[in-house]
Order: C-alpha cells, then sequence, then structure tokens
C-alpha cells in the first residue's frame, strides 16, 4: 500500500487544533532547524511503529506537516485502523526538510496519542464480541482535543457518546438533586423543547424503574454490579437503552456485556491509554 494522504476530509476543529499545537511548539521559530537546515534542503524520512496495535491518525499526522508547508508528500504505507507490528513503516514523507523536522514532534503526538487510543478501544471491542453491547467513550478527553480523541475511538472500533453537552440531555445525580427529584428533572429537560436525546443516571432499581415509569429513552447504570445490571435488564425488557457505566476494566468488560447492556461507556479510553510509540527516521 502506498496511499498519499491529505486533509481534506478532516474537521475544521482539528485543523484548528493541529494549528494551535505547531504554534505551541514552534513559537517564534525553530531555532535548531532553521540554524543548521538551509532553507532550500529537501529530505526524505518514514515513520516507524515501536509496538504493535492498531494505527490511527495518519490523516492528521498528514495534516501537522502540510499546514506548515503545503509541498510535504505523506504517503501512508498501513490502512487506517489496521494492526501493525513492531518495527513496521506506517508511512514515507519527503519534501522541504526544514518543514519535516520542525513538524515531526507535533505529528508524532498526535500519532501516538491517536493510535494509543485505537489500540485500547479495539482490545475493549474485542473483549465484547459476540454480545451486544456496543463500546463507547465519554468526555473525559483532553481538553481542546474532544474531536482527535473521539475519532480515534471510531478507528478502534467503538463508537462515540455525545460529543459535548450540547447533542443529548444526561441527567446526573447532581441534576436530580438539584431540581429536587428525578421526575421533576426530567419534566425539566423535557420542557425545554430541544428534541434532545434524555439519558437519565441511575444507582438503584428503584431509580430505573422511576425511569421507566417517565419513559426515558435510555438509562446510564453507575457503578452498579452485574447481578444488578443482569436485574435492570430483566425489568427493563426492552423499554430503554441501557448503558453501563463505571470502573470497567478490561478485565470485567466481558463478564458486564453478558448481562445483556446495550451501551458500555469507559472513560479510561481516552483517559487513560497509553502513547503508542512511532519514530521519524530520516532516510539518508
Amino acid at each position: 500500500m502506498n496511499t498519499e494522504v491529505t486533509s481534506r476530509t478532516l474537521p475544521e476543529a482539528i485543523l484548528a487544533a493541529i494549528r494551535a499545537a505547531l504554534a505551541e511548539d514552534i513559537g517564534a521559530g525553530d531555532a535548531t532547524t532553521n540554524s543548521i537546515v538551509p532553507p532550500e534542503a529537501t529530505m526524505s524520512g518514514r515513520i516507524i511503529a515501536k509496538q504493535e496495535g492498531i494505527v490511527a491518525g495518519l490523516d492528521v499526522a498528514a495534516a501537522t506537516f502540510s499546514l506548515l508547508d503545503r509541498r510535504v508528500e505523506f504517503l501512508a504505507r498501513v490502512a487506517e485502523g489496521a494492526r501493525v507490528e513492531n518495527r513496521q513503516v506506517l508511512a514515507h514523507l519527503s519534501g522541504p526538510a526544514r518543514a519535516l523536522l520542525t513538524a515531526e514532534r507535533t505529528a508524532l503526538n498526535f500519532l501516538g496519542r491517536m493510535s494509543g487510543i485505537a489500540t485500547l478501544t479495539r482490545q475493549f471491542v474485542e473483549a465484547v464480541a459476540g454480545t451486544r453491547a456496543v463500546i463507547l467513550d465519554t468526555r473525559k478527553t483532553a481538553p481542546g482535543l474532544r474531536l482527535v480523541d473521539k475519532l480515534a475511538v471510531q478507528r478502534g472500533g467503538g463508537q462515540n457518546h455525545r460529543v459535548g453537552l450540547y447533542d443529548m440531555i444526561l441527567i446526573k445525580d447532581n441534576h436530580i438533586d438539584f431540581a429536587g427529584s428525578l421526575a421533576e428533572a426530567v419534566s425539566r429537560a423535557r420542557g425545554a423543547g430541544n428534541g434532545l436525546q434524555v439519558e437519565v443516571e441511575a444507582r438503584t432499581l428503584e431509580d430505573v424503574r422511576a425511569a421507566l415509569e417517565l419513559g426515558v429513552e435510555r438509562i446510564l447504570l453507575d457503578n452498579m454490579s452485574t447481578e444488578m445490571m443482569s436485574e435492570v435488564v430483566r425489568i427493563t425488557n426492552g423499554r430503554a437503552k441501557l448503558e453501563a457505566s463505571g470502573n470497567v476494566t478490561l478485565e470485567n468488560v466481558r463478564k458486564i456485556a453478558e448481562t445483556g447492556v446495550d451501551f458500555i461507556s469507559i472513560g479510561a479510553l481516552t483517559h487513560s491509554a497509553r502513547v503508542f510509540d512511532v519514530s521519524f527516521d530520516y532516510i539518508k
């Protein structure tokens, strides 16, 4: 495989994050590169995986170079979301040497973070294979990198929960306590008239029954035991979508999925994934 990668399909919010990252790193200029490398020099290099895992963010890495200098050519050697081996070549690059050396660290930071998230996500997805459970992310993302992190989850085989506070109503314990009751919180949410799906957090069977009586479309089962989740699945009987959340690990996710819940949301996908090790090597 040898595919040219461009940034044309990336949303503006991700491109803005890349620009901000470049500005943060470069500042007034790359003092090291600019003092050593002539402006007219060109070079070639390759990005190499330093471990096994799932690759995500090749287009984001390519955009990092092209936003600095459009003359950089980025050729992917593997498909996005592919499983790769240690020492496998992920991409070949060529173009102005200053641009390649200056954008290198920022591009690798994006690629390493996204591939780490995708690799962890794929492990969870494979752990629940054969069940009905869908692996979801949360809003526990790096500030300013929400869409980058959530894109990595998708490329690892997971799905996105709400992107932000604006695209879904999730009534949690503090909302319920402030409103005075679950019924009042749901009533106020529906009364807003924004047409968004309503999900409520439940910690007990009584909470679940109350949510079902209110006709809530989706219920988040907060830190429930698998035994309680199984009972919730039984009493719900398809009347609402069920989402398990809280203290989910690779060791227990299969047991949670086998209760019959529809979704399992995991903050660790984006807040605890280990960065995937990649390097950029100069080709002499």
